[in-house]
């Protein structure tokens, strides 16, 4: 028998939650206070157990506890992702996360959503909207994400953003609500290529010296 609530909510359509068939509510949450009160920075078994709940999870990616999550099978990260502390996904449709992902702390994104209408909202059914967001972004602290919502690729959200709608690629945005402040531009590249080459060129003076 097919689960109705859950092709509901999959569709972003009104369903009741608790009725939602195979959930893995109670399994993941043992396994994210298993990693949340452990000594994360020496014993790797807990981060290990918490990322077969995922979606899909790269091999060298890092999520700095505590960290919480609904369910983690809607969640797909991509290589190289790197998380600060308190990051809170709410994933009750699907968050696709791409590569080279880096979020500041206390970042949070929210695919659950409820009827304006006082009336239907308090019959408890609600909907849930995916996040996508692309390759190469950068996510500042305090960030919230709401149901919907697309960042796209080599993208900036500056610290404290409330990101209510789509977000292109190529851009910095920030604020309440989240807007483009200006594209990222080949003189951008330029000079944090230079800070690069600085940095590549004292780390080997510095080397020269030491020995």
């Amino acid at each position: 028998m097919k689960d109705f609530d859950k092709e509901r909510e999959l569709a972003g359509k009104l369903h009741a939650p608790s009725k939602v068939e195979d959930n893995p509510w109670l399994k993941v949450r043992e396994a994210i206070k298993e990693f949340n009160d452990s000594k994360f920075w020496e014993d790797k078994k807990p981060f290990a157990n918490l990322k077969k709940f995922f979606g899909h999870a790269a091999k060298d990616m890092t999520i700095t506890p505590p960290f919480y999550c609904d369910r983690g099978d809607m969640i797909s990260f991509g290589e190289h992702f790197y998380s600060n502390t308190g990051l809170t996904i709410l994933d009750d449709n699907k968050v696709t996360i791409g590569n080279n992902v880096y979020f500041g702390p206390h970042v949070s994104i929210f695919c659950p959503n409820h009827p304006v209408s006082a009336e239907v909202r308090s019959t408890g059914l609600e909907y849930e909207l995916p996040v996508t967001i692309g390759d190469d972004v950068w996510v500042g602290g305090n960030v919230t994400i709401n149901p919907g919502v697309t960042i796209g690729n080599d993208t900036v959200i500056g610290s404290g953003s409330v990101v209510t709608h789509n977000i292109p690629s190529h851009v910095v945005a920030a604020g309440v609500p989240c807007k483009v402040i200006r594209p990222i531009t080949a003189k951008d590249n330029d000079y944090w290529k230079q800070q690069l080459q600085e940095y590549i060129e004292d780390k080997k003076k510095f080397t020269e010296k030491q020995r």
